[in-house]
Formats: structure tokens, C-alpha cells, sequence
């Protein structure tokens, strides 16, 4: 894996500049990567990450600066110029065919041959090297299994394998714990420390700053564009707000602004919720003016739980009640019609229609308020949508902008934005503030106090235990499909969440 070099450095970038037109994505920005390394590249969403990652991997030129290997200047045009130079990437999204084998995948594109001119391809070989690949991984794996049966922490052990298949010896690592489960992102952790020891050199994105420590040699920030500051772990004594003024510029006093408001009548009320094998027996209210929070491991039955209130699972019984009133709630949009709102956890999929505009995206829950003589009124959508951007502070040039170039902080906020059109009174939020940075995050926090203090209720399911230690005014625990306990914000600690998440009782 190590080449011979007298430079520091495996890696270098030197006053690394991109534009596309009207922006300067990047300005003078600097990186120095050594091998055996875990380099940390930190920054809010905008702050350039995404697009220097795409320069040191070829998908975008640079405009100015020089990239250097082992002290050399080289030129990189294109993902195969990186490949062959020995770069891998593992993006958030995977590149992996689901209906070809994990070997296939490992060796997609460079399989090994028997008899070339004949093109028959050496299976045995394939096999024998794919399993070299993920023992150095650390997965157990059949390379015949097919990637599609795989779990993601799999599929992501895959797309590293992938990678030192294709002798990478700098690997890029793009938000990999943003779809982990705890127990997986430890065992994603030792496979990073195998890497350092076979002196791979990894650059890490990640927006949880509590993996910083653990994972990281240093932290390099960016701030729109720019660079900032490069810190060892150590040094920075893991100050994290001293990390948090680098990445926003300025000192952030309340990450988690719980707006105190008092808890009003009771909006929703659900009886005996059932779905086999997803939900059993599970009760509760919800307040106006309350963030409910609902905690429990992965597979608990807490976005299953979401989705029957919402009218997404047709075979779900039980009996829910809005403002005291029984109603039947058989598709979401009879939910809609119920005042009730579900932001669901993969917002790019399932929550927003992403090569759409912000206009159209909003107004998809309200169609009826923008209608004239029964067509769609420009001038009324316009009014109700630029409102809406304006009150939740979303970031656009214009209202017409497609929601995918939108970052993730802002479509969490349009989001919002349906479900407040709509006249939702009920919101359920599912993992609200997953894979947005920190600045975002402080003002999707903001925005929930803003609508609880409008009488709103939310429910927040969430896996990230001091956002709702912090946002919530109860928290119910599942565990297994039920309901495991339910905790009083002043009572509630990570202990007794964990406690009772894995079973236990207090």
C-alpha cells in the first residue's frame, strides 16, 4: 500500500481554486494528507467539502493551484486519472450494483480473465481476491452473495474493499456514519484503524463532531470556500466550540434553543397501534405546544410507528384521535386532511421531489389554497411560497430553484414549509437533523421551538440522544416493536434512555 517518497506528504493541495458561474466555490484552499493518517475535513454544508472532494477525485477541474503526489505535481482530469493514481472515494450514496455479486462488485471493471481473447472470466480468482479484500476489512462475507441482500454497514464494508481492490491508497470517506447504527459505526471505526496500520491515508467527512476525537489525526475547516484553520485532535484539547466558531465564524451560545412554552390541549391521541412484526400495542397523546420525543435502537418500530399515523401502512390497526375527535386515517392523505404532517427520515426520497422547485415542492399539501376559478394561481403560489422561504430562513436565489441543489439544512426546511402550508397542526419529524451541519441544525431546532410556541405539536424521533435530551418535554422509549417506558423531561438521562431501549426497566 506505501509508496517510497522523501515528501511529508502522500497527498498536497496548493491554492486549490474553482469557479462555476456567479460562485467561487473554492478559493485558495489547502490540504496536506500523510499516510497512515485519519484527516478530518470539517465545515457546514456550502463550505466546500463536496467540491474539493470532486477535484481530488477528477469529477471537477480546478481552475487554479496544484495537487501534488508524493511531492510531485500531477494533473487529475478525470475519476480514472484519480483511480489510477491510487484515490478511492466511498460517497454517501453507494456505487454498487445490487443484482451482482459482492465479488462482481469488488472487481467491476477489472476483472480477472482466463484465456483473454476468449473474454471468460476467471471466477476462482475473483473469489480467492475478493475474499483478501474484505479480510482486510474485517468483513466475513461469501463473495457470491448478491450486494442487494446486504445491509448498508455491508454494502459500505464493500465500496472500501471496492477501493483497495483497485489499489487505493488514499481513501476519501464521504459522511460514512450518517446511516450507521451505533454498534456499526464501531465496527466501521476498527476497519479504519486496520487502514491506518496498512498506511492507508483517509480523508474523513463528517458533520458529528462527537466522532471527531475518536476517529480523527487532525481537523481541516473550511468556511465558504475558504480555508480556515488545520488542528491536530490533541491540540484542539476537543474544544467543540472552539471547532464550531472555525466552522460557522462566530460563537454559537445555544445550540439546542428549547423555547419554554406551556403545554396546551391535547391534539393527538393513538390507541393499541398494531402492524405485524413492526408495531404491537403502542399508546400515547401529544400535546400543543410539545415536542414529543420517541428514542429506541434501529428497528424499535419507531418510523413504523410514524408511518401508521401518517396513513403509509394499509395494514395497520388501532384508533387515533385528533383534537378528541376519532378519525380514520387510511392514507396519507387522509393524515393530510387531519392536519397532520410526517418530514420522514430520507427526506431526498421519500420527503421531497428532488429535480423540483421549491414552489412545487411546498404546494404539493395545499393545492387547493392556490387555486383560482379551480386552476393553480402564479400570483397566490408566489405569495405563500416566498412567505414561507422568508419565515424559516430558507437559502435560495429564488423560489424556483430545484430543491436538490438546495443543501441539506434547507430542504429539511422546506420540508417544514409543506407541512405548515398545509395547516398541519401535527408534525412528525423522523431523524429531523441527519446529515446537516451544525449551524443548520441550530435553526431547524429554532424553527420547532417557533412552531410549538404557535401551538403545534411535534414528534421528534431521533437517534442522536442530546437533541432530544435537550429539545423534548417527554420522551417515549421503544424497544422491540413497543413501548418501553416513558420519561418526563426532567427525569430523563442517556442512561435511562439506553437502559431502557435495550430492554431494561427502571
Amino acid at each position: 500500500m506505501s509508496v517510497q517518497s522523501t515528501s511529508e506528504y502522500v497527498l498536497e493541495l496548493k491554492n486549490i481554486t474553482k469557479r462555476f458561474p456567479g460562485v467561487l466555490a473554492l478559493d485558495n484552499v489547502q490540504l496536506q494528507l500523510r499516510a497512515g493518517e485519519v484527516h478530518v475535513l470539517l465545515g457546514e454544508n456550502g463550505a466546500g467539502k463536496s467540491t474539493l472532494i470532486k477535484v481530488i477525485t477528477g469529477a471537477y477541474l480546478l481552475d487554479e493551484g496544484q495537487v501534488y503526489l508524493d511531492g510531485e505535481p500531477v494533473t487529475i482530469k478525470s475519476p480514472l486519472d484519480s483511480q489510477a493514481m491510487g484515490i478511492g472515494v466511498v460517497y454517501q450514496e453507494f456505487n454498487l450494483m445490487p443484482h451482482l455479486t459482492v465479488a462482481e462488485n469488488i472487481f467491476m471493471g477489472k476483472e480477472p480473465m482466463k484465456m483473454k481473447k476468449m473474454g471468460l472470466l476467471d471466477k476462482s480468482t475473483m473469489e480467492k481476491e475478493s475474499k483478501k479484500y474484505l479480510e482486510m476489512v474485517g468483513a466475513s462475507l461469501d463473495p457470491n452473495t448478491k450486494v442487494g441482500t446486504c445491509g448498508v454497514a455491508v454494502q459500505q464494508l464493500v465500496e472500501i474493499a471496492k477501493a483497495l481492490a483497485a489499489n487505493a491508497r488514499i481513501l476519501i470517506l464521504d459522511e460514512p456514519t450518517a446511516v450507521l447504527t451505533n454498534e456499526e459505526i464501531t465496527k466501521l471505526f476498527e476497519v479504519v484503524q486496520r487502514l491506518k496500520k496498512q498506511n492507508v491515508a483517509v480523508i474523513y467527512i463528517s458533520h458529528r463532531l462527537e466522532e471527531i476525537r475518536e476517529i480523527g489525526d487532525r481537523i481541516t475547516v473550511l468556511r465558504d470556500g475558504t480555508y480556515v484553520e488545520t488542528v491536530d485532535v490533541d491540540q484542539a484539547s476537543f474544544d467543540k466550540d472552539y471547532l464550531i466558531r472555525l466552522m460557522v465564524g462566530r460563537s454559537i451560545d445555544n445550540q439546542f434553543p428549547k423555547a419554554q412554552v406551556s403545554i396546551g390541549s391535547e391534539l393527538l391521541r393513538v390507541e393499541h397501534l398494531h402492524s405485524k412484526g413492526k408495531v404491537e400495542d403502542v399508546s400515547f397523546t401529544l400535546h400543543a405546544g410539545e415536542i414529543l420525543g420517541v428514542a429506541g435502537l434501529v428497528g424499535a418500530g419507531r418510523t413504523e410507528t410514524a408511518k401508521i399515523i401518517f396513513g403509509a401502512d394499509s395494514d395497520a390497526t388501532g384508533d387515533i384521535y385528533v383534537e378528541g375527535k376519532k378519525v380514520s386515517i387510511k392514507s396519507p392523505l387522509d393524515a393530510i386532511r387531519n392536519k397532520i404532517g410526517f418530514a420522514p427520515e430520507d427526506r431526498k426520497t421519500e420527503g421531497l421531489m428532488q429535480g423540483m422547485s421549491i414552489t412545487d415542492n411546498v404546494i404539493a399539501t395545499c393545492f387547493q389554497k392556490v387555486r383560482k376559478a379551480g386552476v393553480r394561481s402564479t400570483s397566490m403560489c408566489n405569495r405563500l411560497v416566498q412567505g414561507l422561504v422568508k419565515d424559516l430562513r430558507i437559502v435560495t436565489p429564488e423560489i424556483t430553484q430545484q430543491v436538490r441543489k438546495l443543501s441539506g439544512g434547507n430542504q429539511q426546511k422546506v420540508v417544514l414549509a409543506k407541512w405548515i402550508a398545509s395547516d398541519s397542526k401535527i408534525v412528525i419529524l423522523d431523524e429531523p437533523t441527519r446529515g446537516i451541519d451544525v449551524g443548520a441544525k441550530v435553526e431547524v431546532y429554532q424553527l420547532m421551538s417557533e412552531l410549538v410556541e404557535k401551538g403545534y405539536g411535534i414528534i421528534m424521533i431521533s437517534s442522536e440522544l442530546p437533541e432530544l435530551l435537550a429539545m423534548s418535554d417527554r420522551i417515549l422509549v421503544m424497544y422491540e416493536h413497543k413501548l418501553q417506558g416513558e420519561l418526563q423531561r426532567r427525569e430523563a438521562t442517556q442512561e435511562k434512555i439506553l437502559k431502557l431501549a435495550s430492554g431494561g426497566v427502571l
